[in-house]
């Protein structure tokens, strides 16, 4: 099994409740990576009975670190009607929510496309080496990341900062997967706290709250594969410890699959 598929494994217990566990090859700093529970998270809706179309939009906020060990999440469809269904979601270790979370879904319909934005230009990922994950955080392992600009500052230097927030890569599951709905969640969380970049050093910081918006649908997804994609984060504002950080996610031929949104807490 795919390191990323076991660990949405979420066994059923009824009544919308599904039990899963954390896995250490996920850890982040503190508890798993944001991303992997956000992909959990949508997994659960997906594997619903009752659910009605495909993800259109995710926010999952994170209220507490998740401990290692077993969690259960408990799956709500508040809402259902012809165009869309609205979901609340929660995640639960003991008698203590751990993050929250509300899904829309809704059927797509053959219409009228057009976008305003472009994927930035960037060297193709063969010319381009995978990163190296810092100081041992073991989430990046199960990603092939290839920054065209805005890398990850070193550690063990004199801080350098940047004027700009704003980094462009090519990423992909490692080993290489399809992409589907829960995994492009994940790597809609792939980008480090833009502070980092800002300030040239790495300081506590976490993402607060999260929203994904899915562009692509089930044929995109499809054409896409296992192929690389590429994202563009950067900030907008810093401000009394926290600030924002937006994202945009392209296929390969220039597809825009996703867009997302945070709000981080930081300290420096």
């Amino acid at each position: 099994m795919h390191p990323f598929d076991k660990a949405l494994e979420l066994e059923a217990s009824g009544d919308g409740r599904w039990r899963g566990r954390t896995l250490p090859e996920w850890a982040n700093m503190v508890g798993p990576f944001g991303g992997i529970t956000a992909a959990t998270l949508l997994r659960a809706v997906e594997r619903h009975p009752q659910r009605h179309g495909q993800p259109i939009a995710l926010t999952v906020n994170y209220v507490a670190p998740v401990a290692d060990g077993e969690f259960d999440i408990v799956t709500r469809a508040v809402k259902t009607n012809r165009s869309n269904q609205h979901w609340i979601v929660e995640l639960w270790q003991g008698d203590e929510v751990k993050t929250t979370a509300t899904a829309v879904f809704g059927l797509r319909r053959d219409g009228w496309t057009e976008s305003e934005i472009t994927a930035p230009q960037a060297a193709d990922p063969a010319g381009i080496a995978s990163s190296v994950p810092p100081f041992g955080v073991v989430w990046f392992d199960n990603y092939d990341m290839r920054f065209v600009d805005g890398a990850m500052p070193a550690t063990g230097e004199d801080p350098t900062p940047s004027a700009s927030s704003t980094t462009t890569l090519w990423v992909r599951n490692n080993p290489p997967r399809p992409m589907d709905f829960a995994a492009l969640a994940a790597v809609s969380d792939i980008f480090y706290p833009r502070v980092f970049l800002r300030r040239g050093e790495f300081v506590p910081a976490g993402t607060v709250t999260m929203t994904v918006y899915f562009h692509a649908d089930e044929p995109q997804l499809a054409a896409q594969g296992a192929d690389f994609v590429l994202g563009t984060a950067r900030a907008h504002h810093f401000s009394g410890g926290y600030f924002d950080q937006s994202a945009h996610l392209f296929g390969r031929t220039g597809t825009l699959l996703a867009t997302s949104h945070q709000f981080v807490y930081f300290k420096a």
